[in-house]
């Protein structure tokens, strides 16, 4: 059933209000703090408030204007979309908290600014996960664009702002070509909505130009997911305040490229066209690509963020080779993968956050002992990381398990090693910095007058840490974001591979079934 509400305009549209409201409060510090924290947990449960409906197969559909006869400005809530919405709705919160006491210990300067952007940004995230179709798409997505280009220059230094022109260049370039993509799109089938399964057919237009047609669509979303080799303005966008890197990484902006390449995938093409293109086996082999060689590159990396944001291309790369194996289960886990990779993504980069601010370190090397100082971050640090690397009770084994059923059920070895080997070279970047922060001496004694961080910051890096270990154990633990993913999966591949699967071999309650 389709129900009429402005409710998805209305959690669009809080943050936006927050944003302006934030703006004229610049010389009142508490009032524009007041105004980032109520706004993110109203959009929390406008979003929360819509997932029972969508869970029984509801959705709530509004159009605000047609712009022609066939396509709206309109947003809808389908499973998918419901997912990254209540990701990027709910970690607006902890990096809300967290950026009060980052911004504030930091004594950064441009404070209104940033988290007006930031609350733009955000807005931005949620209008892409509940579009209806991809002119709607596009706008949020351009505008997520724009918003966060005054994040990532926010230092105004000439790193900084070679780093949002490098940003800037690499993400509006390839939004004209997702742009030309829909006008050719909309000319060939005279429709841009979002049906899961697809609507374009191969008897629309001929093989060569669906073929060139499906890579002018997937490039926005593959730069803005950090897929190799287009991965350049990701580490230098390090630059930034670290709850940029956040919102960068785990809420918004990688996020969205790698939701982009699942809308693209399952809710324009099909997996019944693309298999019969043979579109997606390309993608699926750079991903996997990308996956070995973020992993080796981010072994060599001593600045932490660098580390872990090449640690992020690699893990995004888990959606799209999990998407475009065209597979239930694959299908199922690159879904899960947008919440598991979030949680815990978001959990590292606050932690380097915290020593950054506190301890004034930003590479691994100069971080020998500060765990024993900061014990609470840094546990929460080993915990996510295990989690990254795919180990069991923390929420990145799920996505990871069924991604990796997803290539034994087409057959694919090749996936499979992929799979494992990144598992391993995990452990191989993440798990040092543990080692060395517990375990080497500080022979200086330089980290004997700090603690742990304000408890602005700590407290946000607790309670996704735990979201992360409570995810492990039972997935659908709060709104049910696995069964969002069960429903989204089933729904794209229905009458391409039976439903069934999804359910018979896939998990509940942390459980294999």
């Amino acid at each position: 059933m389709t129900i009429i509400s402005i409710r998805p305009f209305l959690a669009v549209g809080v943050s936006l209000l927050a944003a302006f409201l934030i703006m004229f409060s610049g010389k009142r510090p508490n009032l524009r703090e007041s105004f980032t924290v109520i706004a993110s947990l109203i959009k929390m449960v406008l979003v929360f408030s819509m997932v029972p409906a969508v869970l029984e197969g509801d959705v709530y559909e509004y159009t605000l204007f047609n712009i022609t006869d066939t396509v709206g400005f309109t947003l809808r809530t389908d499973a998918a979309g419901m997912l990254f919405a209540c990701v990027s709705s709910f970690l607006y919160i902890p990096v809300a908290f967290y950026g009060i006491g980052y911004m504030r210990g930091h004594h950064e300067k441009e404070q209104t600014g940033f988290f007006a952007a930031f609350a733009v940004c955000i807005s931005a995230a949620v209008g892409i996960a509940l579009s209806a179709n991809l002119l709607t798409f596009f706008v949020f997505f351009e505008l997520l664009t724009v918003a966060t280009y005054p994040l990532v220059f926010h230092a105004r230094t000439e790193d900084a702002r070679f780093s949002g022109r490098k940003y800037l260049i690499y993400t509006l370039s390839t939004g004209q070509f997702f742009l030309a993509g829909i006008g050719v799109t909309y000319y060939i089938a005279g429709t841009l909505d979002f049906k899961a399964g697809g609507f374009l057919a191969s008897d629309m237009a001929p093989v060569a130009i669906l073929q060139a047609l499906f890579f002018l669509l997937v490039i926005a979303g593959a730069v803005k997911a950090g897929l190799m080799p287009i991965h350049g303005w990701l580490p230098s966008a390090m630059v930034a305040p670290t709850p940029v890197s956040a919102l960068l990484h785990a809420v918004a902006v990688v996020k969205a490229g790698a939701f982009c390449i699942i809308r693209i995938i399952g809710y324009v093409y099909g997996p019944a066209l693309l298999l019969e293109l043979g579109a997606a086996q390309v993608l699926a082999y750079i991903a996997a690509a990308t996956i070995v060689v973020s992993s080796l590159i981010a072994m060599k990396q001593d600045n932490l963020k660098r580390r872990l944001a090449y640690s992020t291309i690699g893990q995004l790369s888990y959606v799209v080779l999990g998407v475009a194996m065209l597979s239930p289960m694959g299908m199922l886990g690159a879904m899960y993968h947008i919440v598991a990779h979030a949680v815990m993504k978001i959990t590292l980069f606050m932690c380097a956050g915290a020593v950054i601010v506190t301890a004034h370190k930003e590479n691994i090397s100069e971080m020998n002992g500060i765990g024993r100082k900061m014990p609470i971050t840094f546990g929460c640090f080993t915990v996510t990381s295990l989690g990254i690397a795919g180990m069991p009770l923390v929420v990145g084994f799920i996505s990871k398990w069924d991604i990796l059923l997803g290539a034994l059920e087409i057959g694919k070895p090749v996936y499979l090693a992929v799979l494992l080997a990144s598992a391993l070279l995990g452990l191989s970047y993440l798990m040092p910095v543990c080692y060395i922060a517990f375990f080497k001496k500080d022979e200086s004694g330089e980290f004997a007058k700090y603690g742990e961080a304000d408890k602005r910051m700590l407290i946000p890096i607790c309670l996704t840490a735990v979201l992360s270990v409570v995810l492990g154990i039972a997935p659908n633990f709060g709104v049910h974001l696995y069964n969002l993913a069960e429903i989204a999966a089933d729904a794209v591949m229905a009458g391409f591979y039976e439903p069934t699967l999804i359910v018979t071999t896939g998990f509940a309650g942390g459980v294999l079934l």
